[in-house]
């Protein structure tokens, strides 16, 4: 194990700044991190190792000239292979794209390197990012650095065992329906789903318009939620190619101000059951929420399941109307992950003018009802999913005596993509197997700070980030 590869990346950038460390030396550890053991994880898609080793070059330059450095100077970060960097490749695990180099960075991504981060290469995804497990006919599977036989999630799966395994120290992923929180709870890090527009989704693929506005994001995921505050901080911010996007100031609350937000958390939603374990790590994370100082009741808000269907409705029904085109039938180039996705999406009747219209009207009048309840519950603690990490393949599992289905299990993650709020997630517990286990912290729309500070809050009461047993 190489330790320096599993520091919290907010002590790098500090050892970098006091000439500590170097960010040479830190990126050449990365680099064999992923020499090691991207062939058995196979969650980079391509590495610029050349191109990282001349940036680390130039920050040592910089270190030693005592030049002004940004928060993240030196950190080795990588980058979901659905957002552009410049010259990388941005295929979002599709034949379609196969090759496909960008030739600009996406603001965020500029940002991140404003402040200092050195991107070392771009991660693996489902194609079109359709699914909560990672596969696809470009570069196969990626496995969990927890069990080779399980899945790290989807559709940031690359990027969470990317980080996990210490190949990374921190990077970004997108969520449309629980893809940056659930990898990050199947591979026990830590990420944020912002609210839509607080992260400018420009330069992603495929494109966040439409009603996927609505529920598709961009956001940070690390092992630590320091990490995650850092990275939020240096992405967040209006891009005039988000249609989201608004100007809300960074407002980091006071100490005395977290511990006045009363908490509200649910170990289920009353029908999708959780593991056992499941719902002791969110009860778990209620008593040290609790413990610090926080009034924590349970409390499960009205219109989870109006929630759920509507997401469907948006995610998978219009989603199969837009994907479907691109292929023909009987298409080598469809990955068989996609295809049973766009199988379940034409099990349903498509939308027409007044069904989308009536569905949209329905999710504003559901968030104004939601967000009524959360003026005296503006934080909520629940699951992130159903299940830990499954093993490849599997597509149902018994929990609690009923069967969960796949689409069901992850229906947690769901309802905040439908409503646009903030969430988190934290490694809390883990399974009989040693499997990581993390809780949901959700908040208002633009309120991600609150949520941050939450999340830190739990993860000094109870955080149980590991190292992961390949590494």
């Amino acid at each position: 194990m190489n330790d320096l590869t599993f520091l919290p990346a907010v002590t790098m950038a500090e050892q970098i700044r006091k000439k500590k460390l170097s960010p040479v030396e830190l990126v050449e550890a990365h680099l064999a991190q992923i020499e090691k053991l991207n062939p058995r994880l196979n969650a980079f898609v391509q590495v610029d190792a050349e191109r990282a080793r001349r940036a680390a070059h130039d920050a040592e330059i910089a270190v030693m000239q005592e030049e002004a450095l940004g928060l993240l100077h030196g950190i080795p970060i990588s980058i979901k292979s659905s957002l552009e960097v410049a010259g990388m490749r941005c295929e979002a695990g599709t034949r379609l794209r196969a090759g496909l180099v960008a030739t600009q960075d996406a603001p965020l991504v500029t940002r991140l390197k404003n402040a200092g981060a050195i991107v070392l290469g771009v991660t693996n995804t489902p194609e079109l990012l359709m699914a909560w497990e990672t596969d696809n006919l470009l570069y196969g599977r990626t496995n969990s650095p927890w069990d080779l036989e399980r899945t790290p999630g989807g559709s940031s799966g690359g990027e969470a065992a990317a980080i996990a395994a210490g190949m990374s120290a921190g990077g970004v992923g997108s969520d449309g329906g629980g893809s940056i929180r659930v990898p990050a709870h199947f591979s026990g890090i830590c990420g944020l789903k912002p609210t839509p527009g607080r992260i400018p989704t420009t330069g992603h693929f495929p494109v966040s318009a439409g009603p996927f506005a609505l529920i598709g994001v961009v956001g940070p995921m690390a092992r630590t939620v320091a990490d995650l505050k850092v990275l939020f901080e240096v992405m967040q911010g209006p891009d005039i190619g988000d249609t989201c996007a608004a100007p809300v100031p960074v407002r980091w609350p006071s100490n005395n101000e977290v511990k006045k937000l009363n908490v509200g958390y649910f170990e289920d939603d009353s029908r999708t059951p959780v593991t056992p374990e499941t719902r002791a790590a969110v009860r778990t994370a209620a008593e040290a929420l609790r413990g610090a100082g926080f009034q924590v009741d349970r409390f499960q808000p009205e219109g989870l399941e109006e929630a759920r269907r509507l997401w469907h409705k948006f995610f998978v029904v219009a989603g199969g109307m837009l994907l479907r085109p691109m292929f023909k039938e009987g298409d080598a180039n469809l990955s068989p992950i996609l295809k049973q996705f766009l199988e379940w999406a034409a099990a349903e009747p498509g939308h027409a003018g007044r069904t989308l219209l009536d569905a949209w009207i329905q999710r504003d009048l559901l968030r104004a009802r939601f967000f009524a309840q959360m003026q005296k519950y503006p934080i909520l603690l629940c699951p992130t999913a159903a299940i830990p990490a499954f093993r490849h393949g599997e597509r149902s599992w018994q929990v609690e005596g009923k069967t969960v289905h796949y689409l069901d299990a992850w229906s947690y993650t769901e309802f905040f993509n439908l409503l646009g709020n903030p969430a988190a997630v934290v490694p809390v517990g883990q399974s009989p197997e040693g499997l990581p286990i993390g809780v949901q912290i959700a908040g208002r729309p633009w309120e991600e700070e609150q949520v941050l500070s939450v999340a830190a809050a739990l993860e000094k009461q109870c955080g149980d980030w590991r190292i992961p047993p390949i590494a």
